[in-house]
């Protein structure tokens, strides 16, 4: 439960972060790449001086987790540069989706849609309607199309992470899952500055404080996260993951200083009822067989 809450914690500072460095002058590609190296190098440099004996993994776990990292390297970059043009609040609110995809691809495999799910999914509908609706202005579709795009990515990574991390111990798994995104998101970054593809733009010191930072707690939060993969189920995840939520909306209000309309609280506390009775979903519960599985956000 406390790893749960700590990862909890720490990945409700992402998209605040990320927020900050672009006031500065990242390039949401640039904010993806440097943030998953830090993280990279940092736990690399843990592993090295304080658990150099678990860096060892079989081949097909190698395998697996160099997968789970691609998947979530692309849903990353999806969510950053979607993140660049929506609001922190309202980007921290389409995110809580991926529940929903993990039910759609488990449907897809073959695991039987409940009629819960369905009213989840209609309340889901409901919730991204007013959020969108009670903007402020024109609404930027794409921004909204690409955070339910990561969001679905996320969702992918959650099936197939669970398979993965079945077999591979936590901390390895995370160390190299987090090296796999650092490379994945390099090299995006790299073909996405055809020009000059080395030297990064033109970043004042308060963006480099907050790529560090985003760095740390994406770190941070994945060992936390994966830690308690195997002991958390879908309750004690449904209350961790409205914390992540909780932290980025507080955040967006105190540091950036947003606000949401009424209606948008209204999408907003949609979604958070489909987040509940995600706990109560017969094909999730039965999804997770007694293995439990870590249903959370992973940026």
């Amino acid at each position: 439960m406390l790893n749960t809450m700590a990862a909890s914690f720490f990945l409700g500072w992402a998209p605040i972060l990320g927020k900050l460095a672009y006031r500065y002058g990242v390039n949401p590609f640039t904010l993806a790449a440097l943030r998953t190296v830090v993280a990279a190098l940092l736990l690399w440099s843990v592993f090295v001086l304080f658990w150099r004996r678990e860096i060892k993994v079989s081949w097909s776990g190698l395998l697996g987790c160099v997968s789970v990292g691609i998947v979530n390297g692309f849903g990353s970059l999806l969510y950053y540069t979607s993140l660049a043009r929506l609001d922190a609040s309202l980007a921290s609110l389409l995110n809580t989706l991926y529940p929903l995809w993990v039910a759609l691809f488990l449907f897809a495999s073959g695991q039987p849609l409940s009629s819960l799910t369905l009213i989840r999914l209609g309340l889901a509908m409901s919730g991204v309607f007013l959020l969108t609706w009670g903007v402020t202005g024109e609404v930027d579709w794409l921004g909204v199309t690409l955070m339910i795009a990561s969001a679905a990515t996320y969702g992918w990574h959650l099936v197939l992470g669970q398979w993965v991390m079945a077999d591979v111990p936590a901390r390895p798994g995370t160390l190299y899952i987090l090296t796999a995104m650092a490379c994945v998101v390099s090299l995006a970054r790299v073909v996405q500055s055809p020009v000059n593809r080395v030297a990064l733009e033109p970043i004042a010191d308060p963006g480099w404080y907050a790529i560090i930072a985003l760095g740390i707690t994406t770190a941070l939060s994945r060992l936390a996260m994966f830690s308690a993969l195997r002991q958390v189920g879908g309750v004690e995840t449904s209350i961790g993951g409205l914390l992540e939520l909780v932290v980025s909306l507080v955040l967006a209000f105190v540091l950036l200083g947003e606000r949401m309309t009424v209606w948008q609280w209204a999408g907003g506390a949609l979604l958070v009822l489909s987040m509940l009775l995600m706990s109560k979903d017969p094909g999730l519960l039965l999804a997770q067989g007694n293995e439990p599985v870590e249903w959370k956000h992973e940026v």
